[in-house]
């Protein structure tokens, strides 16, 4: 991994509790890496976008309305029909343990349940991008 790491994170659907989703941005930021926050109600179409203009490394997702199954997916159907396979897809909110496995097969690299710290979430995301950049 060259550079300083790209990451966007968005609020997917109609979902309008953003608050987690703010400190995650920060964390990260705080870390050292470029963000963008989307802000709320945006749509798959419009998270693939933004990924794409800000050439983006990872795209983390939060859903707490109960819609991640749809939204996740179709997030990643879009950046897998625009070639954008190499961005690492992670998530968090309010997400059922018995879905998980069904989002990793989707392609959701990690799924982050209530309770995760946020130094959690910045180490992993730097240790998953270094492995996904030397494979």
């Amino acid at each position: 991994m060259s550079g300083r790491i790209r990451v966007v994170v968005a609020k997917p659907g109609l979902d309008g509790h953003d608050r987690g989703a703010k400190v995650v941005a920060r964390a990260l930021r705080d870390a050292g890496m470029e963000v963008v926050y989307t802000g709320l109600h945006q749509t798959p179409e419009q998270i693939v976008e933004t990924v794409l203009q800000e050439d983006a490394d990872a795209v983390g997702l939060s859903v707490l309305s109960g819609a991640h199954m749809t939204l996740f997916a179709r997030v990643i159907e879009l950046l897998e029909s625009k070639g954008a396979t190499d961005v690492l897809v992670f998530g968090g909110g309010i997400i059922p343990e018995q879905d998980i496995p069904t989002l990793t097969k989707l392609g959701v690299a990690k799924v982050f349940t209530p309770g995760a710290t946020t130094y959690e979430i910045v180490d992993w995301v730097r240790a998953a991008l270094a492995a996904a950049s030397v494979e």
